[in-house]
């Protein structure tokens, strides 16, 4: 998604407690950056304006969030939605980090202790070129940078409407040892997750009529 320029996005995220503006020097220490004891640390890649991590993260104050992407912008207005859905539950957000990163370097800022137990990929850019189909964040490459970070039996959750991209990151996911263990064509009929939270995409696309494929996929090596 484009999305115009915003001088207050740079000031705003360098004063906010729960940003993070230099993730390489996290690496291998993301938990101790929480001020919680939780121990699950999951992670949204391409996290867009925010509002599906700050309900995620608001409803889950039992686990741990990060949710990273490459725009400025993207992240401010991502910040603004998680101040806000926090502020109207008069909680302070302890259990949720922003940083901005190139996901396709994503190993530089995450390694194996860091324990990420689950990933969340929401509607990525499906790259349909085929030239550019290795920038997919669920081609294989990308998967078998996650397995990097990832935890033994950890899963990915993802979600597009692209049919293309979907059946592809199926075939993905198996060449890269992952077991898809639910998906469905369907998402809003046949539900897989034990709670769906809608994404600004999904509303957009579900109410143009395309059906979201989703599906949730456990490392098996």
């Amino acid at each position: 998604m484009r999305i115009r320029y915003k001088k207050w996005a740079r000031p705003e995220l360098e004063a906010s407690p729960f940003y993070i503006d230099e993730p390489e020097k996290i690496k291998g220490k993301w938990q101790k950056q929480y001020k919680n004891s939780n121990q699950p640390l999951h992670l949204e890649l391409g996290c867009g304006k925010g509002q599906f991590i700050a309900q995620l993260a608001l409803e889950n104050q039992n686990t741990n969030y990060l949710a990273i992407d490459l725009v400025d912008a993207m992240l401010g207005l991502a910040k603004r939605n998680i101040e806000t859905s926090y502020q109207q539950a008069n909680i302070e957000p302890k259990n949720v980090l922003i940083t901005r990163f190139d996901i396709e370097r994503i190993f530089l800022i995450l390694e194996k202790q860091d324990e990420i137990e689950r990933i969340y990929i929401n509607f990525c850019n499906p790259w349909p070129r085929g030239k550019h189909r290795k920038k997919r964040l669920t081609h294989t490459r990308q998967l078998e940078k996650y397995k990097e970070f990832l935890k033994p039996e950890g899963e990915i959750y993802f979600k597009t409407d692209d049919d293309e991209l979907f059946e592809a990151s199926l075939e993905y996911l198996q060449e890269s040892g992952f077991q898809v263990i639910k998906k469905t064509y369907d998402l809003h009929q046949e539900p897989i997750f034990e709670k769906n939270i809608e994404t600004e995409h999904e509303k957009m696309f579900s109410q143009e009529g395309i059906k979201i494929k989703a599906c949730i996929a456990k490392r098996g090596d």
